[in-house]
């Protein structure tokens, strides 16, 4: 089996532009391609899994991937999927996030001569002349194509800007320029980029009178179609100081039954022969099946020695042998208590489980939280020093998420 077909197994492919020419140059190493990453945030998210996984597979079979740095391309936003606009980010803002962006594919790419590179969008795009690149590329594009395009559909409900309305424009001049500079003959994105991505091959035919291919991967959303990566709202990240590797590993650890499988073939490099088999497991074995899917993933982002202290420490929560050791903690002082004691709303803001009384005030109202494995219904409830066991004290907000108390 070739790569492509391994792809096309995982179900991973979504959309491609020519499939015989991209089976063809992935299977024999040939592809040089391009993932692009706009530097919205300081840490990646469980949602670029898909992009840095498939750059891993297709660096493996011997093709080259280039990581896009969108220096110039974050300070006008992407608008695909969005009711509404990004928010406006400095040149030191994106610089910033852009080093903490390569830390972190270092785990999942191998950069270097010959290997994998890095390039920022910002060395071409933020030298551009506006004039000159109207007369250069202005003609390529239809402005009635570009406003059926999908990524521009939610955004025109509430008003798309001008700036935004560029970034089709953009994206694709990027492809222009890799396809120049580096021989660059594949743009891999998230299906979401499909116009923007023909955008690109469509500017390369018209100004070079070249060929290049474009393949969108299928977006990770459960079995409700809502996108993954997300847990209460907030994104699963992969820098440890953001997301611990203890709650990384629960997020996925506690997957829907009807998503374990698809996560398993999408994300990990399990054989597909192995994964096949958990098909037909059930109750207690396919809770195993999540434990794997955890572990490995939590090994892929964390290294294989956090991931065994995450699953150490998620045993202890389920009674089974293990350990809090590794349960994510804050040690209390006395500055912390008032007379000896500590409301429950204060605890929760504290350990971050809320990020305000008023939050904290409303899970409690509404059953969301335990304390010692007892519910706790009363927003005035306070503990003191003899509630902590063995000085510590375990809260529970929700069915999944576990934090140690100390003193």
């Amino acid at each position: 089996m070739g790569v492509y077909e391994e792809l096309q197994a995982r179900g991973l492919i979504a959309q491609v532009t020519n499939e015989e020419e991209i089976k063809s140059m992935v299977n024999a190493g040939k592809a040089v391609f391009y993932i692009g990453f706009d530097c919205t945030a300081d840490s990646l998210t469980a949602g670029h899994f898909m992009a840095l996984t498939l750059m891993k597979r297709l660096q493996m079979a011997g093709n080259k991937p280039i990581a896009l740095i969108g220096g110039g391309t974050t300070m006008i936003g992407d608008p695909s999927g969005r009711t509404d606009m990004r928010k406006m980010l400095t040149k030191e803002d994106i610089d910033y996030n852009a080093a903490c962006f390569k830390r972190q594919m270092e785990n999942f790419i191998e950069f270097g001569e010959d290997k994998a590179m890095m390039v920022n969008n910002a060395d071409w795009l933020l030298s551009l002349n506006y004039v000159e690149l109207l007369r250069e590329v202005g003609a390529c594009f239809s402005v009635n194509n570009m406003l059926r395009a999908d990524c521009y559909k939610q955004r025109m409900e509430k008003g798309l800007s001008f700036l935004e309305f560029n970034y089709m424009i953009m994206q694709s001049y990027d492809f222009y320029m890799l396809f120049q500079k580096y021989g660059c003959n594949m743009q891999f994105g998230g299906d979401d980029q499909w116009s923007n991505m023909l955008g690109g091959t469509e500017l390369i035919r018209r100004k070079l009178g070249e060929d290049a291919h474009a393949m969108t991967i299928t977006l990770l959303t459960d079995s409700q179609g809502n996108k993954m990566g997300k847990t209460a709202g907030n994104a699963v990240w992969l820098d440890p100081n953001k997301t611990s590797p203890f709650d990384f590993y629960q997020y996925w650890r506690n997957v829907d039954d009807a998503d374990v499988l698809k996560c398993l073939r999408m994300l990990t490099f399990l054989p597909l022969e192995q994964i096949e088999e958990m098909a037909h497991w059930e109750g207690s074995q396919l809770n195993r099946a999540k434990e794997i899917l955890a572990f490995e993933l939590t090994k892929l982002v964390h290294g294989e020695e956090e991931a065994a202290k995450a699953q150490e420490g998620a045993k202890a929560l389920f009674g089974a042998r293990g350990n809090t050791t590794n349960m994510p903690t804050t040690a209390l002082s006395a500055e912390d208590f008032a007379d000896g004691k500590i409301s429950i709303l204060d605890l929760l803001v504290k350990t971050g489980l809320a990020a305000s009384k008023g939050e904290a005030r409303r899970l409690v109202q509404q059953g969301g939280v335990s304390a010692v494995e007892e519910k706790v219904t009363d927003i005035g409830k306070t503990f003191s020093e003899t509630d902590f066991s063995e000085g510590q004290l375990i809260l529970k907000k929700g069915k999944k998420v576990f934090h140690k108390v100390t003193l």
